[in-house]
């Protein structure tokens, strides 16, 4: 059975939901990131690079980020149409997902959630976080433009929407404006049955209000 390694609300958020989307059954694996847990010898040992998700398959052998992650499960069930069949559509789906994760949570999001990784002095961190906030509000509009006239950035849903979603979430409960497009996709997203399980099994049922 494979082993899915994450922490509620996180980016490990959109692999649950892709995880649901195509019925797989998995052991869930909980990781504190605030008590440390990615540290510890035992998980180190399964993913040396400390960090979530990560999900071990049937081999054992383990998949350490996002995309990966995503990629693998989308190209294992092919029937279920998260990829585009051509290789530019994919290119494409792959661009969005990156720009999602790498961007809007690497860049942005990251200066908002862990400043202190981006400057040490305390003084420093507010200009931080304004930089976060301009990183996030430019990179919403580029998946402003991305979704118009789309319900999903591919035309239906794939795996760049479940990366697209879960920062679109983190800005809801930080109380950022989304953009019209965002906005809308992301209410699309929380109307998804497996969408609506995840959150539920995450303890964020206040999501769906």
């Amino acid at each position: 059975m494979m082993k899915f390694y994450m922490t509620p609300g996180s980016c490990s958020t959109g692999i649950h939901i892709l995880l649901e989307e195509l019925e797989l059954v998995f052991e869930a694996h909980l990781v504190n990131l605030l008590a440390g847990d990615q540290h510890k010898p035992e998980y180190l040992a399964i993913n040396p690079k400390a960090t979530i998700p990560t999900l071990v398959r049937d081999d054992g052998s383990a998949l350490t980020d996002f995309q990966s992650i995503a990629w693998w499960l989308a190209r294992s069930h092919p029937k279920r149409r998260l990829l585009p069949e051509d290789a530019d559509g994919e290119a494409r789906v792959l661009e969005a997902m990156n720009f999602a994760v790498g961007t809007l949570h690497g860049q942005g999001f990251a200066r908002i959630f862990t400043t202190e990784k981006f400057a040490a002095d305390p003084a420093q961190h507010e200009a931080v976080k304004a930089q976060g906030r301009e990183i996030l509000e430019r990179g919403f509009a580029v998946a402003e433009r991305l979704l118009d006239g789309r319900d999903y950035l591919a035309g239906s849903f794939g795996i760049a929407d479940c990366a697209l979603f879960y920062v679109e979430f983190w800005a809801e409960r930080t109380g950022m404006a989304l953009p019209d497009n965002c906005q809308a996709h992301y209410r699309r997203m929380l109307q998804r049955p497996a969408v609506r399980q995840v959150l539920m099994e995450e303890g964020y049922a206040s999501a769906l209000r």
